[in-house]
């Protein structure tokens, strides 16, 4: 029995009760009721059962009832589910639930017959979503905070697409304003053999990029004015950056549905019509020779200028116009992934989307990352010799791989800072978390060609004998995968993924050492060894599951 069958049998029965209340005293208060009240949790103390509920606590109040009164009589009619072997009453009016083995037992079979899609659910189903992260100036490589970025973004985006949603993986490709000009001074400089502008961009990646720039030159560019030159290594160099960002991104597993250029909302004149549309809504107003938009009566701290006085966009004129292109390709809920630095732009993006008559939080979400450090012997780590003192996406993969990097990534909340152990990721010992994940999948791929050499097949399946108490503990943590990947997509957590993970290669592990799949010496091949089998691969599968969310691979040796 899965938590949402046991949860829909719950609900069944409360709204019945509910619905008897209701028809003996008519004076009694409406109750609504959903199934998203009736939410079943796991008991910290395995000694309360497998599940519990505390939904009598919440509607007791309502109803006029006391909390243990309504669980005693929840429990009641619970104890006639099929699969269910006890239930009680516990606290103020808690419902523990306790299942026999063949119900739990069942889950494996499930899982196994599921394949890649056990876990997944329609939190989002159709909704289109925009994810737009990394985004990082196409002036040198991805520092470590876009690297993070990338890794916790893209799983975001596949948590999402395992929750229904048709999800756009969106760059935002920043090719208009001061930046760019001091690129193309930092190559022109770095061509003629000259130093830096003073705030110029160094390392050796700009060397690498100049002399890319002008392989196959026949002698054009010497004729060219200082002007014309740096237009030339503008237009060749930002190409160049751009495609060692994207192909940096692609061997780091993730790779964009859309790259958005900023220049093209100026040379399409998307600001004017998103400036247009503003006014039209009467948010718009002039003042000092200037065009502001009323921020103010959104929530932010002072209005914003949008085109100066001189005539050029302030930087939030490209935001209003890039917004409300999200919005006219059909995008319901935009989603943007901006490092720590940027805490500050929440308050005006916010206002900006209200103003546009959207709601913020739903159409509009900024998500907030922290820093991240390299850390070797306790010391933190400046180890890039191309980008300076910048340490880039290459630097970490090189350093320990894609999938360690990805991994680490993404099992620690984005909103905390975060200290990588590079030692400790090189590590193949249980220390290392992705080689703990990883070799548990391994060691479940194992399990399963050493029986299929046994003779212990799919054949039988008797989910009753899975009774032993890792068994039940095993299950117990398989039945947590969907509930875990819905709360990583309604909390844009996907760490939460990954720290499950951990807990079930744990638990496999300990099951791994209590049960065996495999018969010994000449003992016959059994119902119970075919039904271990059944709860290996499953367990295989969840681990496979998960890895995939967070774009890490399950290799079946290692």
């Amino acid at each position: 029995m899965t938590p949402a069958e046991l949860s829909q049998s719950l609900f069944d029965i409360v709204r019945t009760i509910v619905d008897g209340r209701r028809a003996g005293f008519p004076e009694a208060p409406e109750v609504s009721l959903t199934p998203a009240d009736v939410v079943l949790e796991r008991p910290k103390n395995r000694d309360h059962g497998d599940w519990a509920s505390s939904v009598a606590m919440k509607l007791a109040k309502p109803l006029g009832l006391n909390p243990r009164d309504l669980a005693g009589e929840i429990a009641v009619g619970a104890a006639s589910i099929n699969g269910v072997a006890s239930v009680e009453v516990a606290g103020p009016g808690f419902i523990n639930l306790r299942l026999d083995a063949a119900a739990a037992g069942a889950l494996a079979k499930k899982i196994v017959e599921s394949g890649a899609s056990y876990g997944h659910g329609i939190l989002y189903a159709g909704v289109r979503m925009n994810l737009e992260f990394v985004s990082a100036n196409p002036t040198g490589p991805i520092h470590i905070g876009g690297t993070r970025w990338a890794a916790v973004g893209d799983s975001l985006a596949r948590i999402f697409a395992a929750q229904g949603g048709l999800v756009s993986r969106e760059y935002y490709f920043n090719d208009h304003g001061a930046q760019i000009d001091r690129f193309a001074r930092s190559l022109v400089a770095a061509h003629l053999g000259e130093p830096a502008p003073e705030d110029g961009y160094g390392g050796a990646y700009i060397t690498d990029i100049a002399t890319k720039v002008v392989e196959g030159d026949r002698g054009e560019l010497a004729s060219l004015s200082r002007e014309e030159l740096q237009e030339v290594f503008r237009s060749r160099g930002v190409e160049l950056m751009f495609g060692e960002i994207k192909q940096s991104l692609h061997d780091f597993g993730v790779d964009f549905d859309v790259y958005f250029h900023e220049n093209s909302l100026h040379e399409s004149r998307a600001v004017e019509r998103a400036i247009a549309r503003l006014r039209e809504l009467d948010h718009i107003f002039e003042a000092d020779g200037a065009i502001w938009l009323r921020t103010t009566e959104f929530g932010d701290d002072r209005d914003r200028v949008v085109i100066k006085s001189d005539g050029d966009a302030a930087y939030i004129a490209g935001d209003l116009a890039y917004y409300l292109d999200k919005r006219e390709r059909g995008f319901e809920r935009n989603l943007i992934m901006l490092g720590a630095d940027h805490h500050g732009y929440i308050g005006r993006m916010m206002a900006m989307c209200a103003a546009f008559g959207d709601e913020p939080g739903v159409n509009l979400e900024i998500l907030v990352g922290q820093m991240v450090n390299l850390v070797r012997d306790g010391k933190p780590q400046r180890m890039s010799k191309r980008a300076g003192t910048v340490v880039t996406m290459e630097d970490l993969v090189g350093a320990v791989g894609a999938d360690a990097a990805r991994y680490a990534l993404s099992r620690s909340s984005a909103d905390s800072q975060l200290d990588i152990d590079l030692d400790l990721l090189t590590r193949r010992t249980n220390d290392n978390p992705v080689f703990y994940v990883q070799y548990a999948h391994a060691r479940t791929a194992s399990v399963g060609r050493n029986a299929s050499a046994a003779g212990v097949d799919h054949s039988g399946f008797a989910p009753e004998l899975l009774d032993h108490e890792t068994e039940s503990a095993l299950l117990g943590g398989l039945q947590e995968f969907p509930r875990v990947v819905l709360q990583a997509a309604e909390l844009r957590e996907p760490h939460r993924v990954a720290r499950y993970i951990e807990e079930l290669a744990g638990l496999y592990h300990r099951w791994y050492d209590n049960c065996r799949v495999i018969p010994l010496g000449e003992e016959p091949v059994t119902d119970l060894h075919r039904s271990r089998l059944w709860l290996n691969d499953a367990t295989g599968q969840v681990i496979r599951n998960g890895l995939g969310l967070l774009g890490v691979s399950a290799p079946e040796r290692m």
